[in-house]
């Protein structure tokens, strides 16, 4: 995606204009979690952080708790909520999955804290040239990987995906480093993670490789207005339509409901996949969303339930 000033400038109006006021620090309910032995467990934290509890792993996605996703702390997209577990309260993480470098999604300070809590024991998967913030942050179990390669954590093999999307923090890094998805083999079925995307052949793709998939982490969120996000984000509809290509028994949505990052209200993402799963004829149990703090265990089966 080239946007050039114009565009730059013909969106900041449109954010001044249209953008629907997003409510201040939402109550959440927030719960400590033990690690559970068995089974797939997820949880919505924040954004697109995800806690993942499979067979006794733990797998942490895009963690982000600072109160903006952003370079400095007093200005930038301002969380609308608290996070779903209270940073000190997460269990031990042993493998930390990091789509790429925009600030929702690699965020510094929280990299840090993690890495003092568990020395040692988390690995870091990453896409290219992401390793030297990464590391920077305290951690010194860092892979940084192509699209397609394969990295066994704690037993998991996890590999790195191509996905629709751009990197960057500032002006002069644009596109230097790797953005991507994730693969998790397990035992009870693969699981996607899409960390941000927009639409395109890959998902079909990387289903033809490792599907069907027992779960997909699709994002739903910061999609208008779509001549500027089109590329690189997801709407509802076409993220029901990645949920298909994906062969997916469950899906939950990701990427919204946290920061405002685009001109949507902080319920639309929502409201739009209720509609786009009626207007594909799919029963809404098959893709879901989490309040913050839920878990939802999964059932092992991979087969897509029937439709109601």
């Amino acid at each position: 995606m080239d946007k050039g000033l114009t565009d730059l400038l013909g969106l900041a109006w449109q954010s001044v204009t249209q953008a629907t006021p997003w409510p201040d620090n939402r109550p959440v309910n927030t719960q400590t979690l033990a690690v559970a032995p068995e089974g797939i467990h997820v949880t919505f934290i924040n954004h697109s952080t995800f806690l993942l509890q499979i067979d006794g792993v733990t797998v942490l996605t895009d963690p982000i708790y600072s109160e903006r996703a952003s370079p400095v702390s007093w200005a930038g997209p301002k969380r609308a909520h608290d996070p779903g577990i209270v940073l000190e309260d997460l269990p031990p993480i042993d493998c930390l999955l990091v789509s790429h470098d925009h600030y929702d999604h690699l965020d510094f300070p929280t990299l840090e804290t993690l890495a003092t809590r568990s020395p040692g024991r988390t690995d870091v998967i990453t896409g290219l040239g992401n390793d030297s913030l990464i590391q920077r942050a305290g951690f010194d179990r860092v892979a940084a990987v192509d699209w397609g390669d394969t990295v066994t954590c704690h037993g998991l093999p996890i590999t790195f995906v191509e996905v629709r999307h751009r990197s960057g923090r500032g002006l002069l890094d644009q596109m230097k480093t790797l953005w991507g998805g994730f693969v998790i083999e397990t035992s009870r079925g693969p699981i996607y993670f899409g960390g941000d995307t927009g639409y395109g052949p890959h998902f079909s793709e990387t289903a033809e490789r490792f599907g069907p998939f027992a779960l997909a982490l699709i994002p739903i969120g910061a999609y208008e207005p779509r001549w500027f996000m089109k590329d690189v984000h997801l709407n509802p509809h076409e993220a029901v339509l990645a949920h298909q290509d994906l062969q997916s028994a469950q899906s939950v949505g990701i990427h919204y409901g946290t920061f405002q990052l685009t001109l949507e209200g902080i319920d639309t993402p929502i409201e739009d996949l209720d509609r786009a799963m009626a207007a594909a004829n799919l029963p809404r149990s098959e893709f879901w969303t989490l309040a913050v703090g839920e878990t939802r265990s999964l059932n092992a089966a991979t087969q897509k339930p029937q439709p109601e």
